[in-house]
């Protein structure tokens, strides 16, 4: 099984910044695509925003310009950037990876919580 290890999560007030990191253990994780999920108390898990192999991204509109996903391939780690975070991007925040075949995995989750 690939595995996925996330860091970066924590508390932050409203309008600050975070940036989340996940390492991803796979020698052909350039092919990946990654993606962040996010899940919040008794809500589903969404995607937050996605990066393809080749660095096309995807975003849900409520992070579209505060957000941004990155991947770094010769670290094998895929980055969001959260700017001008609010109450509302509370949440666990997992890390996603499909590979050619659809086979998928996740990360354990960060916890980032927006709060003053």
């Amino acid at each position: 099984q690939v595995q996925l290890v996330e860091s970066g999560g924590g508390l932050v007030q409203p309008g600050g910044s975070l940036r989340l990191s996940c390492v991803v253990s796979t020698s052909i994780f350039s092919s990946y695509t990654m993606a962040w999920y996010r899940q919040a108390p008794g809500e589903q898990r969404d995607m937050v925003a996605t990066i393809t192999g080749g660095g096309s991204t995807n975003y849900v509109d409520s992070v579209k310009g505060r957000f941004t996903i990155s991947r770094d391939n010769a670290k094998r780690t895929v980055y969001l950037q959260m700017n001008s975070l609010n109450p509302e991007d509370t949440a666990v925040y997992y890390c996603y990876a499909k590979n050619s075949n659809l086979r998928q995995y996740w990360g354990q989750g960060t916890q980032v919580t927006v709060s003053s």
